[in-house]
């Protein structure tokens, strides 16, 4: 097992200047919204829920400066974790992920009510309000690693049903997140199975690639044309025409958090993975051996850069 990370893939998107965002127009930094005089859903689009993942940037920045107005409803366009952003250094891109801490991982009721303090947090409780009036978020994120664009839904078949609904991308992960903290698709109305409003996370590939801002443009279309809150002649100029590829949907069985400083696996692997064999040894966390749960396991998004107390892989297999 080689303890040696993989080096950075590299940067073939440019990094957009969203300083011009700063000011919003809703009293909080980076935080836009637009109102339509027909009433409809109030529906958010979120870039930068970590800080190196510049694909949501480039789809915001793209439909703000297209002028965009909703024709009904409310739009909310949300810049996360533009602190983070902002420290981005290519000679170490993954450090811009967080400030202080994951922003993905702090979305319960405890955390966000409780006296602890970090620049996530205090971010995270002065958005608070924007996601409480939000009925349907789309959280733009990408990959550390190349893999194809997965959708995650959730647990709860309101969530498949959107991921379906979009028809993009080609994977849909059906998961409960993480152990170590809660994401914001699963934050409060978006985690209650009776409740309508809903979130959908989307994956849009490795974070540099040139291809990661484009799915990100055409989920935000498509998201918007779900809802019925853009100007269809709008979505029609620039949402792509190609047939899409039949979904496919992996549900995840096991999440494999790491519990030493000696994780690795035990051979090479790559996102989408598919192991023939249940029983087969995957990696060692220690003097933990992780083997397969069963036949035609599939993994989702390995780590390549193994950290104490994060994800090490999510194990699923496909489903009707």
């Amino acid at each position: 097992m080689s303890e040696v990370p993989p080096a950075a893939p590299p940067i073939d998107v440019v990094f957009p200047d969203i300083t011009r965002w700063a000011a919003g127009n809703t009293g909080l930094p980076y935080v836009w919204r637009f109102g339509a005089a027909g009433s409809g859903p109030t529906v958010t689009i979120q870039a930068l829920t970590h800080g190196n993942e510049v694909c949501g940037a480039i789809a915001l920045d793209w439909l703000l400066r297209q002028g965009f107005r909703p024709v009904r409803g409310t739009v909310m366009l949300i810049f996360a974790n533009a602190a983070a952003y902002e420290s981005f250094d290519a000679s170490d891109p993954f450090a811009a992920r967080c400030v202080d801490e994951d922003f993905n991982r702090i979305w319960d009721a405890g955390v966000l009510d409780g006296a602890r303090r970090s620049r996530e947090l205090d971010r995270a409780r002065e958005l608070r309000a924007c996601y409480d009036a939000t009925d349907y978020l789309l959280d733009l994120h990408s990959m550390t690693d190349r893999c194809p664009p997965l959708a995650l839904a959730g647990p709860h078949s309101k969530g498949l049903a959107l991921a379906r609904a979009l028809g993009m991308p080609q994977y849909v992960v059906i998961d409960a997140g993480h152990q170590a903290g809660r994401r914001l698709r699963d934050y409060a109305q978006f985690d209650d199975p009776a409740d309508p409003r809903n979130a959908l996370l989307i994956e849009c590939g490795q974070h540099w690639e040139r291809t990661a801002p484009i799915v990100a443009q055409q989920a935000m279309l498509r998201f918007f044309r779900q809802f019925d809150v853009a100007d269809p002649l709008f979505v029609d100029a620039h949402v792509q025409k190609a047939d899409l590829p039949a979904q496919r949907v992996i549900e995840i069985t096991d999440v494999v958090t790491i519990e030493s400083d000696a994780f690795g696996f035990a051979f090479p692997v790559h996102g989408m993975m598919t192991i023939e064999h249940g029983g087969t040894l995957l990696a060692r966390d220690g003097e933990r051996e992780i083997r397969t749960p069963y036949d035609d396991c599939v993994l989702i998004m390995p780590t390549g850069r193994p950290k104490k107390g994060e994800t090490g892989v999510r194990m699923g297999r496909y489903v009707a």
